[in-house]
């Protein structure tokens, strides 16, 4: 699997320069432009975080943009609008300049929690003023937007065109690249909640920020190791590392998979399956945010890998 990453991140803060040679390959891509929890880091409410003082140790919500290179105008669709979406905009601009103010072919949706959409109101006629950005939402999410205030109004101003998707039902974005939805268990209070594949000319990917359990999506009939298997890359659930993370709580019924525990039930997996997995998605508290800790250090040892702001996977 190759990667490479054209924007050197120090921390939070883009470092730019000239930009090396992109690889034959690499004329397709995935750039990775958030990999915290939906609150980011710091988050709010926690004023001992040394991130306040240290900008090097700030990261912005999970998510991910897909480019395309492979004619005179760069297409780029981004996947989750999170509340920190003006920065990543930025960042995403700096690497893939758009011929245009926003420069978005179309936003991906995985569910209504507030690290995955709210972004959208940046689009709206206070900020931005876009003009008919294409949202892909599943059936619930785009009955949430277009029936719920403030988000119906960017549908009446006409600042986002909505797209509704369907389970398993790729939807052809360019040639050889193509975006499927699958559904995956976790709190669904305004809508369903989802996994995408992302498929490219030569390599597939899976954005999976948010599930409850592996466990419970076996009982759906499908497993994570199939997944895995069956693409090339595997951007997965990281939002806590163990129990007793977060002092004074029982984390047991907590609804995301523990790093520790992911990695002892990939434990048998092959090795190149196992390159495959990069953990995303990582709370405030999440001790992967220090690229010096043992716990990072042990996800290495093991064979996995966490996914890091400014990542590029050619696809």
């Amino acid at each position: 699997m190759r990667y490479m990453a054209f924007l050197v991140l120090a921390g939070c803060c883009l470092v730019t320069g000239t930009l090396p040679a992109q690889p034959d390959d690499c004329a397709v891509s995935v750039l990775v432009l958030g990999v915290a929890q939906d609150g980011g880091r710091p988050q709010i409410a926690n004023p001992a975080d040394p991130a306040w003082e240290n900008p090097a140790l700030q990261r912005l919500a999970s998510s991910i943009a897909l480019i395309d290179r492979r004619s005179a105008r760069s297409s780029r669709w981004l996947f989750d609008a999170t509340p920190d979406m003006k920065q990543q905009l930025h960042r995403l601009d700096l690497f893939a300049p758009a011929d245009n103010r926003i420069g978005l072919d179309g936003v991906f949706l995985t569910h209504a929690h507030i690290g995955h959409y709210t972004g959208l109101m940046l689009l709206g006629h206070e900020s931005a003023g876009a003009n008919g950005i294409p949202v892909y939402a599943m059936p619930k999410m785009h009955q949430f937007l277009s029936s719920n205030g403030p988000w119906d109004q960017l549908v009446k101003y006409r600042n986002i065109e909505l797209h509704m998707m369907q389970e398993d039902m790729p939807v052809q974005l360019a040639e050889q690249i193509s975006v499927s939805a699958f559904l995956v268990p976790h709190r669904q209070e305004y809508s369903e909640v989802v996994g995408f594949r992302i498929q490219g000319p030569k390599r597939s990917l899976i954005y999976l920020p948010d599930i409850d359990s592996w466990e419970q999506w076996d009982e759906w009939g499908t497993r994570i190791e199939q997944v895995i298997s069956s693409s090339d890359i595997a951007l997965l659930d990281a939002t806590f590392f163990a129990n007793g993370e977060i002092p004074g709580r029982d984390m047991s019924g907590f609804p995301h998979p523990f790093v520790s525990h992911s990695m002892q039930r990939f434990a048998d997996l092959p090795a190149t399956d196992k390159a495959k997995v990069h953990f995303i998605h990582m709370n405030h508290t999440n001790p992967l945010h220090n690229t010096g800790g043992a716990e990072f250090r042990q996800v290495l040892e093991q064979g996995f890998a966490v996914a890091g702001e400014g990542q590029q996977f050619c696809m």
